[in-house]
């Protein structure tokens, strides 16, 4: 499996449970390796699997749980 990283633009987090929420939801997605969140970046870096999922689907999943995402 080659993992690729992608970067995503988030906002509207505005806490450590914002950040917890982001995280739970990526490591929770299919293809997801890891998910490292940044409050002060207001930035996920995720490594993850390019046969299952995508930075645009990632971005979809995180505005689904109510913050805006976009990719970097």
């Amino acid at each position: 499996m080659a993992t690729q990283t992608a970067t995503l633009n988030i906002q509207g987090m505005t806490c450590g449970g914002c950040v917890r929420s982001v995280t739970n939801a990526l490591q929770g997605a299919d293809g997801v390796e890891k998910a490292d969140v940044s409050l002060s970046d207001s930035k996920a870096t995720v490594a993850y699997d390019p046969a299952q999922t995508s930075p645009q689907a990632l971005a979809e999943l995180i505005d689904d749980i109510g913050f805006e995402a976009s990719v970097a």
